[in-house]
């Protein structure tokens, strides 16, 4: 349908080739088109690749990936970035940890990371929307911060977590979906549902379109700010329940590889990284296509350090593209 109701004219052949000619058409569908032509590589190179076991591995491993996407997402849809969504989610499997080791129940310990998790997102919206200090210094000062109280808590030190119940929910699934990733699906469904079908959801594209615009027909920018980032702050708490069951402890070290994939997911998927445009299953494909990299590299015995190299490369390239979308 087009602006005024009616129905859009169908595309012809040669419309459809016009189409596939434009640089515009490819950057719109980098995502796919990469995820797709990785796995035809992949499955040609490795007979193990295309198996049941390694597509439900892959699925899972993107679990956790995907779900941090999706936090990054609302963040940068909104016109900004959250830097501290991978320490965010360390604090949060300290959290857990920590509740869990002094005898609280895996729902308790869920919710202490969770609210751990939460905290800082709200710290972040505040100091943005109140306090008016540019996003990147903001997440860049509470990556620190939560990085460091992660260590503070842990003195440094793994806690160990002895769960039948988490053993059983990190190996089990449906068919080859998992359930991290049947989580992280319900996580993409729902962040969808938000963003297209919600007054929250326009009012958060007004806002990353021009956040002057969007106060003149009065939208508060201020609560969508701090919304957003407690998005982020509440996802990354997920996240960190779905690393506690996948490794079985609690670890206090920063993995930065997830902040940088997040990001990287989000300008795969064709989000505009100055918000304002944008959708869920773009980045989600992103974190696949990261995922698929990854796993194909590891089953072809390429050596861990080149890895993030190829990522590198496929995030700027990504980038040049998304310069020619429409």
């Amino acid at each position: 349908m087009n602006s005024l109701g009616s129905p859009r004219p169908r595309k012809d052949a040669a419309g459809w080739q016009q189409d596939v000619k434009s640089i515009g058409w490819w950057a719109e569908h980098a995502a796919i088109i990469g995820l797709i032509g990785l796995s035809i590589v992949f499955t040609s190179l490795s007979p193990v690749f295309l198996t049941a076991g390694n597509i439900q591995s892959i699925l899972v491993a993107a679990s956790i990936l995907i779900v941090l996407t999706v936090g990054q997402s609302f963040v940068i849809l909104s016109d900004g970035i959250d830097l501290s969504v991978a320490a965010t989610m360390t604090l949060g499997v300290i959290a857990f940890g920590m509740a869990y080791a002094q005898g609280a129940g895996l729902l308790v310990s869920m919710l202490a990371a969770i609210a751990a998790s939460s905290v800082i997102g709200i710290l972040n919206g505040v100091l943005v929307a109140k306090g008016r200090i540019t996003d990147f210094i903001v997440t860049l000062g509470t990556l620190s911060v939560a990085s460091g109280l992660a260590l503070v808590l842990s003195d440094g030190k793994p806690i160990s977590i002895t769960s039948i119940e988490l053993i059983n929910f990190s190996t089990h699934g449906v068919l080859i979906f998992g359930n991290p990733f049947i989580v992280a699906a319900a996580v993409a469904i729902i962040a969808h549902v938000v963003l297209f079908r919600t007054r929250f959801g326009t009012h958060l594209f007004a806002t990353g379109g021009s956040k002057e615009a969007a106060q003149a027909t009065g939208i508060s920018t201020a609560r969508i700010k701090i919304a957003v980032y407690t998005i982020s702050g509440v996802l990354a708490g997920v996240a960190a329940i779905l690393l506690v069951a996948r490794v079985g402890a609690s670890e206090p070290a920063a993995n930065t590889t997830f902040l940088l994939n997040s990001v990287a997911a989000v300008v795969l998927g064709g989000v505009s990284l100055t918000g304002g445009r944008g959708s869920i299953f773009g980045p989600i494909v992103g974190a696949l296509l990261l995922t698929v990299l990854t796993n194909g590299l590891t089953l072809m015995n390429v050596s861990q350090f080149y890895q993030p190299l190829a990522v590198g490369v496929v995030v700027i390239l990504a980038a040049l593209l998304s310069r020619f979308q429409k």
